[in-house]
């Protein structure tokens, strides 16, 4: 028999507290630190982009110098060579010295300023 004043009521009801954000702040939340990586990955592909832009340019820049500077060693060996040649050949009679002959375009040191073939041309 129940008791007198009837059964005590049936807690049926959860009481869970709250455990933290929902499912759609947290899906939120990764798709904005996910925009913000992809924004700062572009920013980075812009920047490495205009680096390299910069180094291709500064060493296109750089071509003159480098060839002037490879003309004039070329000129300061063959003048090196030159001398040498006189002082072993200074006792030999009928030697000349050093002559053009045999110069061309196509023999003399490079210069990235003309095309040889277009100095040819135009010596000819």
């Amino acid at each position: 028999m129940p008791p007198p004043g009837g059964f005590e009521a049936v807690k049926y009801k959860r009481n869970l507290p709250f455990r933290g954000p929902s499912g759609l702040v947290i899906l939120g939340a990764v798709t904005a630190v996910c925009a913000y990586g992809f924004y700062r990955v572009g920013m980075g592909n812009l920047e490495r982009r205009e680096l390299q832009r910069e180094q291709v340019w500064s060493r296109i820049h750089l071509v003159p110098l480098l060839v002037a500077e490879g003309d004039r060693d070329a000129y300061r060996r063959q003048q090196a060579a030159i001398q040498r040649e006189g002082e072993i050949m200074k006792n030999v009679k009928g030697w000349e010295g050093f002559s053009s002959e045999g110069t061309d375009p196509e023999h003399t040191p490079f210069s990235g300023l003309r095309d040889n073939r277009a100095y040819k041309k135009s010596q000819s």
